[in-house]
Order: C-alpha cells, then sequence, then structure tokens
C-alpha cells in the first residue's frame, strides 16, 4: 500500500468502519444547508460521515461549494472526508484531482464497454493517487440515474460478477461499488431485488484487498440497510433517504417563510434525517 493512503481522510475511516462492523452515512451535498445539516448531525451523533458532492457542484458553483465543505469539514469535531460521487467526465476528474480539496473521487466509466472502461479507469485512478485521493469504482453497470449525474438507463444494467472484481482491482482503486440488484434512482413497485449471495461472493472476493460500497439506497428500509452492512458494505451511499424531509418542507414553506427561516430549518430538517441514517447504519459514537 501506498504509505500516503494511511493519512488519507476516507481511507482511515473506512478502514475504521471495516475493522468495526458499522457502516459510514456517505452523503451528497447541494448547498450550504446540506453541509451544515450532515456535518452537525455526524458531530451530534459522534460519527463518521463521507460528504459527497455530484460532479454538478463543480461545474455549478466553480468549485465553491467544494472548498465551503472541505472548510467546514476540517473544524469538525469528528472525521468528515470530502468525496466527488460519481466522476464521468475525464477533464472534470482531472480538475477535481489537480485544483480542489478532495480526499477521495468515485471515477465512473461505466458507461464505456469493460476493456475502456478498465483502462481509463486505470489511468484515471494513477492521477488521482498522484495527488493522493483515493478511488471508488463501479464493477459491473448499476442502472438508473440521479439527479446530478449522468442517466444510465438507456445501457443495460450488468451485476458484477468475481472476474470484474479482480479486474478493477488491479486498477489499484480502494473502494468497490458493485451491483447486486441495486438501482440509481427510485425503485419500481416490487422494491430493492437484492442478491446477497453474490454480496458475500464479492466480500470474500476483497476480502483485506479493498472496501465495499454500497449504492442505490433511496426508499430502502432500515432492515435492507443493516443487511448490506452487515454484508461488508462499509460505505452507505444515501441521497433522498436524507433529504426527502427538506425537500417536502421547502415545497410546505416556500411561499409563506422568509428565506433565512427556509434556510435555517430547512437544515434542521437534514440533520435530523441525517442522525437518523447515522444510527441505522451503526456508527453513532464510534468517534
Amino acid at each position: 500500500m501506498m504509505e500516503w493512503k494511511k493519512e488519507n481522510k476516507t481511507y482511515q475511516i473506512l478502514k475504521a468502519a471495516d475493522e468495526g462492523g458499522y457502516g459510514v452515512v456517505a452523503a451528497i451535498a447541494y448547498n450550504i444547508e446540506s453541509i451544515l445539516g450532515l456535518i452537525r448531525a455526524a458531530e451530534a451523533k459522534r460519527a463518521p460521515l463521507i460528504l459527497q458532492v455530484f460532479p454538478w457542484a463543480i461545474t455549478y458553483s466553480d468549485g465553491l461549494l467544494v472548498h465551503a465543505a472541505a472548510h467546514y469539514a476540517r473544524r469538525a469535531s469528528v472525521p468528515v472526508a470530502i468525496h466527488l460521487d460519481h466522476a464521468q467526465d475525464e477533464a472534470l476528474i482531472r480538475l477535481a484531482a489537480e485544483t480542489l480539496p478532495f480526499d477521495s473521487i468515485m471515477v465512473d466509466m461505466s458507461h464505456y464497454e469493460m476493456d475502456e472502461n478498465l483502462r481509463k479507469t486505470r489511468e484515471l485512478v494513477a492521477l488521482c493517487n498522484a495527488h493522493h485521493i483515493t478511488t471508488e469504482a463501479e464493477p459491473g453497470r448499476i442502472e438508473g440515474g440521479e439527479d446530478g449525474i449522468a442517466d444510465t438507463a438507456d445501457l443495460e444494467g450488468a451485476l458484477t460478477t468475481a472476474e470484474q472484481v479482480e479486474d478493477f482491482i488491479a486498477t489499484g482503486i480502494d473502494f468497490l461499488a458493485p451491483a447486486f440488484g441495486n438501482v440509481h434512482g427510485d425503485y419500481g413497485p416490487k422494491g430493492p431485488q437484492l442478491e446477497y449471495d453474490r454480496l458475500a461472493m464479492i466480500r470474500e472476493k476483497v476480502a483485506g484487498r479493498v472496501r465495499l460500497v454500497v449504492h442505490g439506497t433511496n426508499d430502502w428500509a432500515e432492515e435492507t440497510t443493516k443487511k448490506c452492512v452487515a454484508g461488508g458494505c462499509v460505505k452507505v451511499n444515501v441521497n433522498k433517504l436524507v433529504l426527502l424531509d427538506y425537500n417536502n418542507y421547502l415545497k410546505a414553506n416556500a411561499s409563506s417563510k422568509p428565506i433565512t427561516t427556509l434556510m435555517e430549518e430547512g437544515t434542521k430538517e437534514i440533520q435530523n434525517l441525517t442522525e437518523w441514517a447515522i444510527d441505522v447504519c451503526g456508527s453513532a459514537g464510534k468517534v
């Protein structure tokens, strides 16, 4: 292992979670309210946190939201890492690695065929590592789309195979997000149809080499998240799960309350749901 990784915040947080048998909330921040609510929740629960942004946050704010998140993370009384989720544009990954304060980046080349996916992933992992940034990738292809990332709905979903696990570990990634029935965005009326035996196989394959991430947690029951954490997923990506009450609050009150009140109370809504997610993942009181 490269020595610098021992000092990398995302690596430290997920190593501790792996050894401690709990999951870490990795939530998307879209604005200042998100940044404040997420980190305040982590501090209130004495839990580690991975604060994520989509590439949209870089292009929309010229990186300002990333700097704000990193500034608050450095001041936090608990470990908080800054992560770029679903980075699908090579030029933007280079910009993020060279100019912005990220601890980790998800190199998402899943919109390419597998050989090209692996080649590009390997090159971009090396670029990130040169800037002491750890990396995540997605073997297989998780279907669907989310706000702020390209929709892969026109591409066929592909469940992660044992061979793909080996191929992706060989690219030098640190964190692996398998496809085992999980989807980006919302699930249909049947809800998530997860293949826990596939997850168990993947966990056995990666043991001691990389750490597992679970994507696609929208509308999940608490027990589903807990089963994934018990199955070795130490990084638990959440988006809608911690934003739903905030979005509903804004819809109900935007026309009747001043913007400062909307911001303050909206931040509390995010904090409350994030505290709940931390409890579900089992990371409360771990720091």
